[in-house]
């Protein structure tokens, strides 16, 4: 006979996390106040990596098996944790690399950045670190880059299964208009992308994603071979550039001179549809956003690296006024950050300058749920609902000593998730949480 309150002896234990939990149900920009749920003490149980149950503590903690520890970080704000829908892990060591814009960063920075990933043992060590810094950062979703190099996606792959990470990720697809020893030669990137997929796709908490870095650098046979994986592989994504910058824009005009715009190469290639997920889509226009919303395709708004090339400023009302997916991306190495919190502050600062506003709720909501309805991957990450994959963030409000001071004149909880995502950064993270286990703390 199963003694009472202890679970039986066929189910995992649970696992109790105590906080103030915030996640979001919808969008908050459409259903408004009731689009999140919000326990200012709160209760997450877990069991088997998945939220159990979610709520007040004052009604859970009663029910709890007896010799359930319960983690508690009262005081402190748990939410989903961060997806990040468009970076380049290969580009961690050009961060902050200065004066240039989006073609001439490509030829001086990031191309022989990427050249290095040649060498298995140096792709590796980038990957270990890649992944520790997203986990510092609160991020625990990633959709990247890796190289043209089949082995730098096996060493992004395998060090995130390690951490049991969702990670997207796939080799980069070039055999044009770059360097020789970044050419994918002789039909060779639809061979490594096959057998990639092959060993990747759907293992664990892995997907792969077809990865054409944008269509200057793909041949239209190359393009073709990509719209051909996409569609042959149930559940696969599709990662590129579209309209980051006006000289790239012109550039593809020339290349592509008898299609009405950008997003139709890719169209016409077979490379839009669900789980296609194009970055920036700066300068777009209302039928492209059309397009890809009627497609289901998604667009990454990458707002510190648009204003650090100086590619331009996102719309995101037009976006959202044609129900396009929008997830956020830091975009690094171009990008200047891996805290979510700091490209939040500079989304904000970019639809300002469009005389748009960026609620806190919204932004917190393009950080997670968003994120993860542009990756479809809603049913399993981007909330803290019942069975839902308990991967958290847990925020400090006592960070620094600014953010501590600014919290303690805050009313409202958007008054203090908008003071999280303008002063804060990697030091208001104070553990991050993969499938309900601690794997990073401050």
């Amino acid at each position: 006979m199963t003694k009472a309150n202890s679970a039986p002896p066929d189910r995992p234990p649970l696992r109790a996390v105590r906080g103030e939990i915030l996640y979001f149900t919808d969008d908050p920009a459409v259903a408004g106040a009731g689009a999140q749920a919000h326990f200012p003490d709160g209760l997450l149980l877990i069991r088997n990596g998945l939220v159990d149950a979610v709520g007040p503590s004052a009604e859970l903690l009663p029910q709890l098996p007896a010799g359930v520890a319960v983690d508690d970080h009262r005081g402190k704000l748990i939410l989903p944790g961060f997806i990040d829908t468009h970076v380049h892990y290969a580009q961690l060591d050009v961060i902050a690399s200065p004066g240039e814009q989006l073609l001439s960063w490509l030829q001086k920075y990031t191309f022989p950045a990427e050249a290095r990933f040649a060498n298995q043992e140096y792709a590796e060590a980038e990957a270990d670190v890649f992944c520790d810094e997203l986990l510092r950062n609160g991020t625990t979703t990633a959709l990247a880059f890796a190289t043209v190099h089949p082995g730098s996606a096996d060493a992004l792959f395998a060090a995130a299964r390690r951490r049991r990470m969702r990670m997207i990720t796939g080799k980069v697809l070039m055999d044009r208009h770059c360097p020789d020893n970044l050419c994918d030669l002789g039909g060779t990137g639809e061979t490594e992308t096959r057998a990639l997929i092959e060993r990747w796709h759907g293992r664990d908490r892995l997907g792969y994603a077809v990865t054409p870095r944008f269509p200057a650098t793909s041949s239209a046979a190359q393009m073709e071979a990509a719209g051909r994986l996409f569609a042959e592989y149930p559940g696969l994504f599709l990662q590129s550039h579209l309209a980051e910058n006006r000289e790239e824009v012109a550039w593809i005009a020339r290349m592509h001179p008898g299609v009405r715009s950008y997003l139709d190469v890719f169209a016409r290639f077979g490379q839009l549809g669900p789980r296609s997920v194009l970055a920036h889509c700066i300068w777009i226009d209302d039928e492209d956003r059309a397009r890809m919303a009627e497609a289901g395709a998604a667009i990454s708004f990458c707002p510190t690296s648009n204003l650090f090339l100086g590619s331009g400023l996102f719309d995101l009302a037009r976006a959202r006024a044609h129900g396009v997916r929008v997830g956020m991306g830091t975009d690094v190495g171009a990008g200047t950050s891996l805290s979510m919190l700091q490209t939040l502050g500079e989304a904000y600062k970019v639809l300002q300058l469009q005389g748009q506003k960026l609620g806190a709720e919204e932004a917190f909501y393009l950080a997670t749920l968003g994120g993860a309805r542009s990756l479809y991957l809603d049913a399993c990450i981007g909330s803290l609902a019942p069975g839902r994959e308990a991967d958290f963030v847990v925020l400090d409000p006592a960070a620094t000593p600014l953010i501590a001071r600014r919290m303690a004149q805050c009313a409202t909880l958007a008054e203090r998730l908008f003071v999280f995502m303008t002063l804060g950064d990697d030091r208001a993270i104070h553990a991050t949480y993969i499938l309900g286990e601690a794997v990073w703390r401050r």
